[in-house]
């Protein structure tokens, strides 16, 4: 492994580790919200709100370190898996994408 592979790695590796904090920091918020409306209707769609703002954003943390890794991509093998790990998150966050806009649309309509 050369040295600009292994910067490269650790780089991704960091990127990586932001998204995921992204992810605990909006299930925190999430829950926080949650905890102050005491369980009403009206927190729960803001918590789950609050968590797919997390995850999408995270999503795209996550993105940018597997698009970083692709600079390392050197057999057929490794490219196909890289297409199957892309289009599986662009589907999660399609879906995401979707019930979040579900949820705001029902929750401006109350």
């Amino acid at each position: 492994m050369s040295l600009l592979d292994h910067w490269i790695n650790i780089l991704a590796t960091l990127i990586e580790f932001g998204g995921a904090l992204l992810v605990v920091f909006g299930c925190t918020r999430g829950l926080l919200h949650l905890a102050v409306g005491f369980g009403s209707r009206e927190s729960i769609d803001a918590a789950r709100l609050i968590v797919a703002d997390g995850i999408v954003a995270a999503l795209g943390f996550k993105t940018a370190a597997t698009l970083l890794k692709t600079i390392e991509l050197r057999s057929w093998q490794a490219i196909l898996m890289f297409v199957a790990v892309f289009a599986l998150r662009t589907f999660v966050k399609q879906a995401l994408m979707r019930e979040e806009a579900g949820l705001r649309a029902k929750r401006s309509a109350n």
